[in-house]
């Protein structure tokens, strides 16, 4: 008899690119990336946050470097990535949000949320996806869309919507994608404690109400979703593509 063997979840001498990754999800899925052997490129607006982050993967031992851009500026995106070797792996992250109740929503808001969340991760993900399929060698894309992608929430009507579509375009994507070797899936975190969360959690009846939701009673850590992007970008993926992957610690079970 011969055993079956585990696929490997190590990704050396793969390229990986990893947007908003100054901070929070970002930061943690470049840390994983790197640390099971990939090259991290970490993209943000901000230079101080992606040079300091980048060294200390460098001091760890990964290899990773900063790359300073605006994604939702589609011609800077298209001739940074134009310019790149092609990448084997996007952890599609940049996003934001303005909770606001619907009636209360402006159309600045709407643009805001629809234009980073929906255009900037579109045309993000096009523009590697070409560069993959150019290369030859297929690949993984994640985004990362969030639990309000699978349900409603009070405050979140344009940001549930930009996550919706996040959903339908990761399966539409992978059928497009999957003669081309190349994998496309989601990741789903519940609240996650993060600098963009973090300020929600002061107003104590929006904490509580949170805690009651999600069944395992803890806020999310960015450390719960690290393994969740190694694995959808290893070869022990390597059927999986088109589905979400959600890590909200029983939120959407109910």
């Amino acid at each position: 008899m011969t055993l079956p063997r585990l696929p490997s979840l190590r990704l050396d001498g793969r390229r990986a690119m990893v947007t908003g990754a100054g901070r929070g999800i970002g930061l943690a899925a470049a840390a994983a990336l790197a640390e099971v052997g990939a090259h991290v490129t970490l993209i943000a607006r901000t230079a101080a946050d992606i040079t300091a982050a980048a060294r200390e993967i460098q001091e760890a031992g990964g290899q990773a470097a900063p790359l300073v851009l605006d994604v939702t500026d589609l011609n800077a995106v298209r001739a940074a990535i134009g310019a790149a070797d092609p990448f084997d792996i996007l952890v599609n992250n940049a996003g934001t949000n303005r909770p606001r109740g619907f009636l209360e929503v402006t159309e600045e808001d709407y643009e805001v949320i629809t234009g980073l969340n929906l255009r900037a991760a579109y045309f993000v993900a096009q523009t590697v996806a070409r560069r993959m399929a150019t290369a030859g060698k297929g690949g993984s894309i994640i985004h990362i869309s969030s639990q309000m992608g699978h349900v409603g929430g009070q405050n979140r009507t344009v940001y549930c919507m930009t996550k919706h579509g996040i959903e339908g375009l990761t399966k539409a994507m992978a059928i497009d994608l999957a003669p081309l070797g190349i994998r496309v899936n989601s990741i789903g975190p519940t609240f996650i404690d993060t600098p963009l969360t973090r300020p929600f959690f002061q107003n104590a009846a929006f904490r509580d109400d949170v805690l009651r939701r999600i069944k395992l009673g803890r806020l999310g850590m960015v450390e719960d979703l690290m393994g969740a992007v190694v694995f959808l970008a290893s070869d022990a993926a390597a059927l999986i593509t088109g589905t979400a992957l959600v890590v909200d610690g029983g939120w959407t079970a109910e």
